[in-house]
């Protein structure tokens, strides 16, 4: 089980493996990434990180996002592999995928995260 202190639950990263990617899938939401995190990005994929922001980044504001792939009724981040049920660029990851569960919003919307992720406790 992993703890973090502030947060009120802890996670059994064991459920990932039988969740199906839930936190990388459904709603449609932001995966915001930072300029070293493009460039680790683009660098696993062997890309120039231009090509790499015009092929797999979206513009918000001022900030990039991972874009998303509609499957079905589920926006999936475009990483997400659904043969594998995993990250297609797991090494390089960004730190919001990292830090999954442990975000602020779900300190106070723990029943939220519950329905998304069976690996709380």
């Amino acid at each position: 089980m992993i703890t973090k202190e502030g947060f009120n639950y802890s996670f059994d990263e064991n459920a990932c493996a039988s969740c199906g990617g839930k936190c990388c899938t459904g709603e449609s939401g932001n995966i915001f990434v930072n300029t070293s995190e493009i460039k680790a990005l683009a660098t696993l994929l062997n890309l120039d990180v231009e090509l790499f922001k015009s092929n797999y980044l979206v513009k918000k504001g001022y900030k990039y996002s991972i874009k998303e792939k509609i499957v079905g009724l589920s926006y999936d981040c475009v990483f997400y592999d659904r043969k594998i049920e995993g990250c297609s660029v797991y090494m390089a990851r960004p730190t919001q995928c990292i830090t999954f569960p442990f975000w602020d919003y779900f300190k106070n919307n723990v029943s939220e995260l519950k329905q998304e992720c069976p690996g709380i406790h």
